[in-house]
């Protein structure tokens, strides 16, 4: 029995109890991380969808659920019997969750929220659509808590130190970079709020989010002082030296609402990361300098020695990803495989590789039709058993001490359609048109994102996600600004510079028969420079083969062959001094020229 539609009747009787006629419940903590910990899947307690975006808002009579493109699947089959409704984001006739709320609130009623789960940008287009419509806003209630009784506690894990080695700058000379932005902008105070952005100023890494190795935690940062809010539980007395000798004063983790009431003068702050109630707490007469946050565009730009660590990393889990390529297609039929069983297996080959810490992020393995699900995870329940038939999608990442890696690949296990192959044809066309552009510095990813579409608009097909995020070092996977799309979204479209590590993953799907995915990581480099200005190009740095087995050469131009076996022969010459003569042997073949 799907226990959500009684969970909806418990937030309801408190939502009565408060006076509130909508109520919203977002996917984040209080630092608007895309993941989260088990003490912060309040959407997921409440509607019973489990993907990484939507926004559920629940009235007195009825409850919905805003998500994207790569969730419609998904979402329409966990919120079955939940009586929750599904409201597909972006699609004809699908008002926003701000529209709806100009469309619904009546004079007088309220909305309510908890504030510290929501941006100050999020929350005050709520507030706006609620308030136009004669409504008000509550943003002090926590109902979720109010009625999830065996709610798990926040993580305590302990944090742990990057050596700089592999951070290839020190936290001190970071500070002082903060603070030269802060001194350019008139800032007296810098308030950050996201674990990457402090996880990245410090030098230290945390565990308090699964695969995701970040330190729940805020900061204040003036001239001559930073104040770093975080349970002391997570540190270690080596720690706890480390960041005295920084001159980092610690203080406990809630203690930051109330400090921040004490600001004064001119504040440095990133309305889109900040949450709603921190930035409300922060004193009127204050000046608000509202920008991204410096080290948003600091972290996006690898160093030369976070780009070294980077190249090793991304040829480690190559060579992981061919032998279990190799071990696949020679075992499948002959064993028994299942979805979740191939992607431990591929985790056992990258820790052969060594540093491997841990997967980057909750590992895709989708077989057969669960793979037109863009962002299915098995689960015990629904781990489909491979056969030597069909396609394996794995779109998974490893954390080694030299970076972060994400890498996606499909493979033939057995006999495919003709409509398959030529499907992944074009997806391996895609990401390789793509993975060879060459353009004018200046620009942003938005004027790339067509060169992968191109490809699926001639043959008026397309996909419905974006081509490629910037990847964060051993922090978040999906690093803003940094990324390929096509269109422009605030605070997630940047200028390419070089030292961006962005990935390259279009893919094509069909419901209820097959998904294919194939995704490499860029690197974006300075070319030429002449008269006609500044060239930058886009590198690959991932070294895996498209299976040629799904390769319908037919398709293809000359041009597009020859990217093909380019790239194919690069994947031989960088990977092939890792093997042994066997693997040697196999990686020819599916290195071929076509």
């Amino acid at each position: 029995m799907n226990p959500v539609p009684e969970r909806l009747a418990a937030l309801r009787k408190k939502m009565q109890e408060n006076n509130v006629a909508f109520y919203i419940v977002p996917t984040d903590d209080f630092h608007q991380d895309e993941y989260v910990g088990d003490h912060f899947k309040a959407r997921v307690y409440i509607t019973g969808f489990t993907g990484s975006a939507g926004t559920a808002l629940i009235t007195e009579t009825e409850a919905f659920l805003w998500t994207d493109g790569r969730y419609f699947i998904q979402a329409a089959k966990e919120l079955e019997g939940s009586t929750v409704e599904l409201m597909k984001m972006s699609e004809p006739g699908v008002p926003t969750i701000s529209q709806f709320l100009k469309e619904h609130v009546k004079p007088g009623q309220i909305l309510g929220f908890d504030g510290r789960t929501l941006s100050m940008d999020e929350g005050t287009g709520y507030r706006d659509a609620a308030e136009k419509a004669g409504g008000a806003v509550r943003y002090d209630l926590d109902l979720i808590d109010e009625i999830w009784e065996d709610r798990p506690p926040m993580s305590d894990k302990p944090a742990w130190l990057l050596p700089v080695e592999y951070a290839g700058k020190t936290a001190e000379d970071k500070i002082r970079d903060i603070r030269e932005k802060m001194a350019e902008a008139g800032a007296d105070v810098h308030v950050e709020t996201t674990p990457d952005d402090i996880c990245w100023t410090l030098n230290i890494r945390g565990d308090d989010i699964d695969y995701f190795p970040l330190m729940l935690s805020y900061a204040l940062i003036t001239a001559d002082a930073y104040h770093l809010y975080v349970d002391d539980k997570k540190l270690s007395p080596e720690i706890g030296q480390y960041l005295k000798d920084l001159g980092v004063t610690v203080h406990p983790y809630n203690d930051v609402y109330e400090d921040a009431k004490k600001i004064s003068g001119a504040v440095m702050v990133d309305p889109n990361k900040v949450n709603y109630a921190l930035y409300h707490n922060i004193p009127a007469d204050c000046t608000k300098i509202n920008v991204m946050s410096p080290e948003e565009t600091f972290k996006t730009v690898k160093n030369p020695v976070e780009v070294s660590n980077i190249r090793k990393a991304e040829i480690k889990d190559s060579v992981a990803h061919i032998r279990f390529m190799k071990w696949l297609k020679e075992n499948v039929g002959k064993i028994r495989i299942t979805e979740i069983s191939a992607s431990d297996k591929l985790d056992e080959f990258r820790a052969e590789m060594g540093n491997f810490i841990k997967p980057s992020f909750e590992p895709i393995s989708s077989y057969a039709e669960h793979a037109a699900i863009v962002h299915y995870a098995p689960t015990p329940e629904t781990d489909a058993e491979l056969k030597p038939e069909g396609m394996l999608l794995t779109d998974t990442g490893a954390g080694f001490w030299e970076g972060s890696t994400d890498i996606t690949r499909t493979y033939v296990l057995g006999p495919i359609t003709q409509k398959m192959k030529e499907d992944f044809t074009v997806v391996a066309i895609s990401n390789l048109s793509l993975g060879n552009a060459v353009f004018t510095k200046g620009i942003t990813g938005v004027a790339l994102d067509n060169l992968a579409r191109n490809p699926f608009w001639k043959r008026r097909m397309n996909y419905n996600h974006g081509t490629g995020h910037g990847v964060g070092y051993l922090l978040n996977i999906h690093e803003s600004p940094a990324s390929f799309r096509s269109r422009f979204v605030e605070g997630d479209t940047a200028i390419l510079e070089e030292g961006m590590v962005i990935t390259d993953e279009p893919g094509f799907y069909v419901e209820g028969s097959h998904g294919i995915r194939l995704e490499n990581e860029l690197l974006v480099v300075n070319d030429v420079a002449n008269e006609f200005g500044q060239f930058m190009r886009l590198e690959p740095i991932t070294f895996v083969p498209f299976d040629l087995d799904a390769i319908e050469p037919e398709i293809m131009t000359a041009e597009e062959r020859a990217m093909l076996n380019d790239y194919h022969k690069k994947v031989y010459e960088i990977t092939s001094p890792y093997l042994n003569d066997e693997e040697k042997e196999w990686l020819r073949k599916y290195t071929r020229e076509v």
